[in-house]
């Protein structure tokens, strides 16, 4: 008999930018107790778990990724005591609560970076990665950081660089130093302790880089709309072997605890992807499948995505899949309202966990924000490139109230101006809304095992119809979705002919009966059962 599936397979996750949540206390920036008093909303959409981005003591340099304690709670966002409250609170509405661990860098504020320059001598020094400069001066090498320009910083103090893969306040940590192991290690455990139930870990790739500080190669594929990180190779930067054998020390000290969760973040080629669960279930329990974010939405593009995926997992591995998250414009504003819906029914009728954005759920679209207003690092040092990530980060809509029921004060991003008509108020009374929508299917999700824990098998189709059955034991769902805008015709096949329709993202036809032939409208998503 199989072994009965882990909450974080049977559940859907649901990412919270803690700064956009919910601000209780009128300083325009979300915190803890806006969450807490959230925890309800999360539990009637039907979500199982909430994973909180960085809430860690930060300068905010990158906005909580650049950490000054990695086991306290910036005073932004609340205290400890408010943390433990929302766990408590989560726990008591069956809610699990996953945290951001950020293991490949700190702040340049980080008390051990201080220790670290203040001189060659001092033992923390080889916790971060310094080096020389090149014989004919300059920087050790042409490594570059994510957020542009060189990924070295001079330190004149003591006539070395040090390497940050993104900002300089955000030097890397030396993970060949086993002190620095052992440090994050008890990070984890200090709050496995407390009783959190897993960890997003940032940046995984790039954890560990060549000790010979060679040169990245130039990219033959190089196109300048991405930016000028991309015009390298990142082979000696990112996917290193050494990250994998780090990598299995945190997933012994996770298996300690009973139901403990580990997700990576980790954009990377599907081959390469498969190799984070580890060989021998070392790795995370879910490498994050960012890939159907940027695909081309064609049916056929993503039939052949989802079989490749599904084909690369080694044995015993659990799928996931993501559509959206602060770093990616929004669903809705990538696709459109419409073909937001399919989305929607896509990742929550696909094999393997989700993980929904917040807001995504009530349609909400990137925002207009203007220059003066910019808050993205990455944006201000690159400007006029497109890779701001505010768009995605505006403050969640709650209602049509002043400042979209987020906060009583100036929000530290603009609410954008749909807040009126797009808002999780309005959205709750609208039996047709995105939100009602998303609300049925984590429901049927629970109630249909096929759905919960079935197989994938793909659907012959024809046109933009993308089709699979999901089958477990007697139970078995079939779902259809018309990628395209104009209506289309699907033989239904024949274990399905006389079946009913569970949900529909368009007309209301649940309970209806199918024939022979199923007719969907343009974008129009159907589930039906036998």
């Amino acid at each position: 008999m199989d072994a009965p599936l882990a909450w974080w397979q049977r559940g859907v996750i649901y990412q919270i930018y803690p700064r956009s949540f919910l601000d209780t206390d009128g300083d325009g920036v979300g915190d803890l107790p806006g969450i807490t008093r959230g925890l309800p909303y999360l539990a009637w959409l039907g979500v199982d778990a909430l994973w909180i981005s960085p809430i860690y003591p930060s300068p905010m340099a990158d906005f909580g990724y650049d950490i000054a304690d990695y086991t306290g709670i910036d005073p932004r966002f609340g205290t400890l005591a408010d943390f433990d409250a929302l766990l408590a609170e989560a726990h008591r509405l069956g809610l699990k609560v996953i945290l951001d661990y950020v293991p490949n860098h700190s702040s340049d504020r980080h008390p051990w970076f201080a220790a670290s320059r203040a001189a060659r001598e001092d033992p923390r020094r080889s916790w971060y990665i310094w080096s020389d400069p090149a014989p004919g001066g300059g920087p050790p090498n042409n490594w570059r950081s994510m957020f542009g320009g060189s990924a070295w910083t001079w330190h004149e103090a003591t006539r070395q660089f040090y390497y940050h893969a993104y900002l300089h306040e955000q030097p890397d940590l030396n993970w060949r130093e086993p002190a620095v192991r052992a440090a994050m290690l008890d990070v984890m455990r200090f709050w496995f302790d407390r009783g959190v139930d897993g960890f997003r870990i940032d940046a995984l790739r790039q954890l560990v880089e060549d000790d010979h500080l060679r040169d990245n190669p130039p990219n033959p594929d190089y196109d300048p709309r991405r930016g000028p990180y991309d015009a390298l190779l990142p082979v000696y930067t990112a996917d290193r072997p050494e990250t994998l054998e780090a990598l299995a020390e945190m997933r012994r000290l996770a298996d300690r605890y009973p139901d403990r969760l580990l997700i990576g973040e980790l954009y990377l080629p599907i081959d390469r992807l498969m190799a984070y669960y580890g060989e021998n279930r070392d790795g995370v329990h879910l490498p994050s499948n960012f890939h159907l974010i940027p695909l081309t939405w064609q049916a056929r593009t993503i039939a052949g995505l989802i079989e490749a995926y599904e084909a690369a997992l080694p044995p015993g591995a659990w799928p996931n899949w993501v559509l959206g998250n602060h770093d990616r414009s929004r669903v809705a504003s990538r696709l459109g309202a419409a073909k937001a819906r399919l989305a929607a029914m896509l990742l929550l009728t696909l094999r393997g966990t989700p993980t929904l954005y917040y807001g995504d759920e009530i349609g909400m679209v990137d925002g207009a924000i203007p220059p003066e207003l910019v808050q993205d690092p990455w944006e201000k040092n690159l400007p006029g490139v497109g890779l701001g990530r505010d768009p995605e980060r505006t403050p969640m809509q709650w209602s049509a109230e002043p400042g979209g029921g987020f906060t009583a004060g100036r929000p530290w991003l603009p609410v954008a101006p749909d807040a009126a008509l797009v808002n999780v108020a309005r959205a709750r009374r609208e039996p047709t809304s995105m939100l009602s929508l998303y609300r049925c299917l984590l429901a049927l999700r629970r109630e249909r095992p096929a759905l919960t824990a079935g197989g994938y098998d793909a659907v012959d189709a024809r046109g933009e119809v993308l089709a699979y059955v999901r089958r477990a034991g007697a139970d078995r769902c079939l779902v259809t979705l018309n990628l395209g805008s104009s209506s289309e015709r699907l033989p239904v096949p024949a274990d399905f002919r006389g079946g009913r329709v569970l949900v529909s993202t368009g007309m209301n036809r649940e309970g209806a009966r199918v024939g022979d032939v199923l007719d969907l409208d343009g974008d129009e998503g159907v589930v039906v059962a036998p």
